[in-house]
């Protein structure tokens, strides 16, 4: 669970970063999660731009993302979501150690 301190870090960071990723009106699938776990693991925030077509509103699409990849949500603001999750790679954990020391 993030702290209030740790959760506007993120935002102001992941405020600076373009969406890696678009969901549009297909199904959450595998592929999908295994490219955002990938994502994930190698940058820790992700910002996904979530589509008028999906099949879920931003706030659904956040909240089924961060359940299936272990990852917390940050901020749903419009149609942008922002999941953090601390890299399962030691020498990815940039934004982490920044994080933990706050």
């Amino acid at each position: 669970m993030l702290t209030s301190k740790q959760r506007a870090k993120l935002k102001s960071t992941g405020a600076k970063t373009d969406a890696l990723y678009q969901m549009g009106k297909n199904e959450i699938d595998e592929d999908y999660i295994i490219q955002i776990n990938s994502a994930l693991d190698a940058k820790e925030l992700i910002k996904i731009k979530i589509l008028e077509t999906a099949l879920y509103t931003a706030k659904e699409a956040a909240f089924k993302l961060a359940e299936r990849t272990d990852s917390e949500v940050v901020q749903v603001i419009g149609s942008k979501v922002l999941l953090y999750r601390k890299s399962r790679k030691a020498e990815k954990r940039e934004l982490s150690k920044i994080i933990e020391k706050l």
